[in-house]
């Protein structure tokens, strides 16, 4: 990686069997305001996941299916400094964290339990503190089956 930040927000989706991803704006990264619009705006079969690098620190995964609606926050202390993740863990009615607690993730690990990828190993991906948060979004995205498009939209940012 360059020695600059990587920080995006990423929608992605299926349409008739292919999976798609478009860039949200940048200031998706800090308003989840602006997440959640573009998640309800783009309801298909399977629903849309929102996927955000914050600051090469945290990643936010949020998926939506109707009405159903799942996050992930891949380390709950990230909400001590940034108010987007404290707003994940409002939204997902989590307790915040103290400063003594430890680094895990927090949210609906399952969230992904139907595409393969189980609450286990989303829990091994989150607790890999050897990748950036871009990284653990392409292990992810490579498990879900959308890997490939995934790297091309993040070596064009």
């Amino acid at each position: 990686m360059a020695d600059e930040t990587l920080e995006f927000a990423l929608l992605s989706w299926r349409d008739d069997g292919q999976w798609r991803i478009s860039q949200l704006p940048d200031e998706a990264t800090s308003d989840i305001g602006l997440v959640l619009d573009a998640l309800r705006a783009q309801q298909v079969d399977g629903g849309a996941i929102a996927l955000l690098a914050i600051d090469d620190q945290f990643f936010i995964i949020i998926r939506q299916i109707g009405a159903k609606m799942q996050m992930v926050l891949s380390d709950v202390m990230a909400a001590l400094d940034y108010e987007i993740a404290a707003e994940v863990l409002e939204l997902s009615d989590i307790e915040f964290p103290a400063e003594d607690d430890a680094d895990e993730p927090a949210g609906d690990l399952n969230i992904f339990a139907d595409l393969g990828l189980d609450a286990m190993e989303l829990q091994m991906i989150c607790d890999d503190d050897e990748l950036y948060p871009e990284e653990q979004l392409d292990v992810i995205a490579r498990r879900i089956g959308f890997g490939d498009i995934y790297s091309e939209v993040i070596e064009n940012l």
